[in-house]
């Protein structure tokens, strides 16, 4: 399977009207800086860096891109407005051709790691804990069995949230009393998910960042009881960001990635916010790809992040 022939007419629906307000927003920003000019010349890129900082692509991406833009126009001053989209567009894939990750597709798992461990982290009200949910829905759609770890045991309504989760997705969960160790819940998912023979085990952790020292050391304790049972394990670090708060979610990213080895994100609620480009400044900056989108509140409208359709979708009409 090719990987973008995942892709089907339903998801590219859902992706188009879940950053209609990016794609407005950002389209619209450029049109505007481009109208009625023949060239491209330092007003025109000044504009254009306005736009794209405005959209939350954030001040060192947005730079990177301009550069590029300049480098590729410096041979033909009378560049078209038409063909200045086409290689802003170009140039946006091309970053994101930097940093994914091709492996997964439609919601497969690599293979030869079963059960494959994702330890899931961000702060409380980025959507952690729905995503989880999620996943765990498409994953069992897909054909995996799957094993969640109720690891958030700071907040009773998280344990309780998954809970609900796991019920409406018909998969297994191991849960305990608010308060107790995180780390022997992890232990105890990931060592029934040995048992039953699952594909999958997705571990919720706290979503603490107000200290950091206490969130390493309990991300890195949960890290090697987890090695006990399986011992590469987690295999994914998924780092949930809220998309709806922009540049916040970049600074979350940072915070992270400087607390604990981040190695995929989601990024969330991206259907109801004009600031879907932090998903460019983020793959970019942190080097890290992004797995997965959340582009609706349904249980489905979880999606594997897909580069080429998401910046097809975000320039649709240029």
């Amino acid at each position: 399977m090719g990987i973008f022939s995942f892709f089907t007419k339903d998801k590219k629906e859902d992706l188009d009207k879940g950053l209609e307000k990016t794609k407005e927003g950002l389209l619209g920003k450029l049109t505007r800086a481009i109208a009625g000019k023949s060239k491209v010349d330092e007003e025109v890129l000044d504009e254009l860096e306005n736009a794209l900082i405005s959209s939350d692509v954030g001040l060192d991406t947005t730079i990177k891109i301009i550069k590029k833009v300049e480098e590729r126009v410096a041979k033909d001053k009378f560049t078209t407005s038409n063909e200045l989209n086409g290689i802003i567009k170009e140039e946006v894939a091309a970053l994101f051709s930097e940093n994914q990750n091709s492996s997964f597709d439609n919601f497969n798992l690599p293979a030869g790691k079963k059960p494959y461990v994702i330890m899931v982290v961000g702060v409380n009200g980025a959507g952690k804990t729905t995503t989880i949910g999620k996943l765990a829905y498409q994953f069992k759609s897909a054909g995996k069995k799957v094993m969640l770890g109720a690891g958030d045991t700071f907040r009773a309504a998280a344990v309780e949230q998954l809970n609900v989760w796991a019920q409406r997705s018909g998969v297994g969960i191991v849960k305990a009393e608010m308060g107790s160790d995180p780390a022997a819940v992890a232990y105890q998912a990931v060592e029934k998910g040995v048992a039953d023979g699952a594909d999958v085990v997705i571990i919720d952790t706290a979503g603490r960042l107000h200290n950091r020292i206490d969130l390493m050391n309990e991300l890195s304790k949960i890290r090697r009881v987890m090695q006990k049972v399986v011992p590469d394990a987690p295999h994914e670090v998924l780092l949930v960001l809220d998309g709806s708060t922009g540049q916040n979610a970049i600074e979350q990213a940072r915070q992270f990635t400087a607390a604990t080895q981040v190695t995929a994100l989601a990024i969330t609620k991206l259907d109801g916010t004009a600031k879907g480009g932090v998903v460019i400044g983020i793959s970019d900056q942190f080097k890290i790809p992004v797995r997965y989108i959340g582009v609706g509140e349904a249980i489905d409208k979880l999606q594997v992040f897909n580069a080429k359709e998401f910046v097809d979708s975000l320039f649709k009409g240029v």
